[in-house]
């Protein structure tokens, strides 16, 4: 053999002598030191986590906080996985504090329901307590096919706008049965309020994480190095537009009185305070083991607290209407602003005297009847209105003066960012054809007839919210834009939505509001309103009487200031308070003067104590 050759050999005799101590050392580490390998070959299942994002947070105009995070748990369980041959039912329950009828009541599902999996994870308890949570863990190894979830439920810093804000819930299954690759059984939803109005936002997006599991159900570790795990993505951060200081003085003012307060700045549409009273504490509603009888709680309360005013009642508008009828019969010209029409009382028709009046001056013209409130200068107006086409062609005149509350956004839905968003109502010549054809066949209706809807009465009905958006069209002289609670996003470089900043024009020439809005400031300065004058604050308002045939008549008012640079709208419906200078236009003053001045004179102190402690649900004036 030759020297090459015997060289050659010993090269690949060498060669394979140190391949097999590179494979000896690796087999000695992976059998005796580590034990990765062997860990994942006794791997007999692949288990998927969810990982639940933060729920975007919720701040007000000023950065305050409204809404935050609170981590809760879940305990999750894997039917198929649980080791029935040797669970030890007695110690599960006393380490969670249930009896054997809660466990058995919890763990068995309808598994023919496409909703539940024996191989999938399902909530079996929710909301731990913190105690519980402990004593599970230290022990969670003896009970394969349950473990701990990390939820985030929600917490309140302060216990002021619960309608405006909504709650969280557990989806439902027609809500799964929707977006089934969204939410799961077990999975929180927005259910009312901001919480549900920006749920797409808020939500985020959820994670996954793949982990390895031994025959016995214990962590091996993350499969394939956690290359296929996907993190979650936090929710969107939102900034209100209302100003929390608002918020709750608003709220005081109303404490122990059924009504609505809606404030909005008339330059931007956002609105600053949105009130329901009765109210509650939004932490009594938050994820926990005691939420289920504190809805219930609520829930059976005979104030229907749960309903918000603001936006769900529809209430007659009573004399708040008045400018309205003037705007409209000014740009139709049916109406001179300098016009004068008797009263005596009342307005009257062949000697009788069909619609009452208070005491006041002759008006004279259109800023004295606002700044007075006559009901006759107001029924004569809008019957004429009505009678623009002729008085055997009602019709015709009603539609026209409907289609500007169509422009200003009555009878229909404004589109205010906010679930649940009534439409009040006005009457149709389609409504009243129909309804005096069925009191008697070939029956007409004439302008006569309808005339309470001149003063906000008979078939009128509006929402709080809508009341305060015809105070922000006067205080823009014939502009709204659609009001709104979202300000931004958290993400700056995120634009609210184009319908939240665009202006709405009303038909309205903006020469016809000159004497309407001198008339809403006479009224503060020497009519109906004088109780709302703050001084420097040109506040000009419009008090309203709502009859209630059912008990006492309803306390309205709505206002904008200052006069000449409006940058708050503000509309007030307290429920069987009596006239409306009597709780809604002291309360609009209030909160006007907090917003703008940030705090009470000293000289209407007495004014805000009297509104303070007045309990109207318990009749205590």
């Amino acid at each position: 053999m030759s020297d090459n050759l015997r060289n050659r050999q010993s090269t690949i005799q060498v060669i394979f002598l140190l391949a097999a101590i590179v494979l000896l050392i690796k087999a000695v580490e992976i059998q005796l030191i580590d034990d990765t390998f062997r860990r994942r070959a006794d791997a007999t299942a692949i288990q998927k986590y969810t990982i639940y994002p933060a729920r975007g947070t919720i701040y007000d105009r000023n950065g305050k906080l409204l809404i935050y995070n609170t981590p809760t748990y879940d305990l999750m369980a894997t039917y198929n996985q649980i080791k029935w041959d040797n669970f030890d039912t007695t110690r599960f329950c006393q380490l969670l504090n249930i009896d054997k009828k809660f466990f058995a009541d919890n763990i068995t599902k309808n598994w023919r329901d496409p909703r539940y999996s024996r191989v999938v994870p399902f909530v079996f308890m929710s909301k731990l307590s913190p105690d519980a949570i402990a004593r599970f863990q230290e022990n969670m190894f003896n009970f394969p096919g349950f473990y701990l979830q990390l939820r985030n439920a929600r917490g309140y810093p302060h216990p002021y706008a619960a309608h405006l804000l909504g709650y969280i819930r557990e989806v439902n299954p027609s809500e799964l049965t929707k977006d089934s690759t969204t939410y799961q059984m077990g999975d929180y939803i927005g259910a009312s309020g901001l919480e549900h109005a920006y749920e797409e936002e808020l939500r985020g997006k959820k994670g996954i994480r793949f982990v390895l599991k031994d025959n016995l159900g214990r962590d091996v570790g993350e499969y394939l190095n956690g290359s296929q795990n996907i993190a979650p993505v936090s929710g969107e951060d939102i900034i209100a537009s209302v100003d929390l200081d608002l918020q709750a003085y608003g709220e005081q003012l109303l404490h122990h009185k059924i009504g609505s307060v809606v404030a909005i700045d008339p330059r931007s549409g956002e609105i600053l305070a949105m009130v329901s009273s009765p109210t509650y504490d939004p932490n009594v509603l938050t994820i926990n083991e005691n939420r289920s009888r504190e809805y219930a709680r609520l829930l059976s309360d005979p104030n229907n607290i749960f309903l918000d005013r603001a936006v769900q009642g529809m209430y007659p508008p009573g004399s708040l209407f008045k400018p309205t009828v003037a705007l409209i019969a000014l740009q139709e010209g049916v109406l001179s602003p300098n016009r004068t029409i008797g009263c005596g009382g009342g307005y009257y028709m062949g000697g009788q005297r069909l619609t009452g009046c208070h005491g006041h001056p002759t008006c004279t013209n259109v800023t004295m009847a606002i700044q007075h409130s006559c009901n006759a200068y107001f029924v004569q107006v809008f019957r004429d209105v009505v009678d623009s086409k002729g008085f055997y062609n009602p019709q015709a005149g009603l539609d026209i003066f409907n289609s500007y509350l169509d422009r200003m956004g009555l009878g229909r839905q404004l589109g205010v960012d906010f679930p649940n968003e009534k439409a009040g109502n006005y009457p149709t010549s389609t409504y009243y054809n129909d309804r005096f054809e069925r009191q008697q066949a070939g029956q007409k209706w004439n302008s006569v007839w309808v005339r309470s809807v001149g003063i906000g009465q008979g078939e009128m009905l509006l929402t709080t919210l809508q009341m305060a958006n015809l105070g922000a069209i006067i205080a823009n002289r014939g502009y709204y834009i659609t009001p709104h609670l979202l300000k931004s996003y958290g993400n700056k470089n995120r634009e609210i939505p184009e319908r939240f900043q665009t202006r709405n024009y009303v038909g309205i020439d903006s020469v016809h509001f000159g004497p309407v809005v001198e008339g809403m400031e006479r009224a503060v300065l020497g009519g109906t309103a004088r109780v709302a004058y703050v001084p420097d604050l040109f506040i000009c308002g419009k008090t309203g009487t709502a009859e209630n045939p059912h008990g006492k008549d309803h306390s309205i008012f709505f206002s904008f200031a200052p006069k000449d640079d409006p940058k708050i709208a503000i509309a007030v419906y307290v429920e069987n308070a009596g006239f409306g200078a009597t709780f809604a236009a002291p309360i609009a003053s209030l909160m006007i003067e907090k917003y703008l001045n940030g705090s009470i004179r000293p000289d209407r102190k007495y004014l805000e104590d009297r509104i303070l402690n007045a309990d109207l649900i318990n009749k205590k004036p």
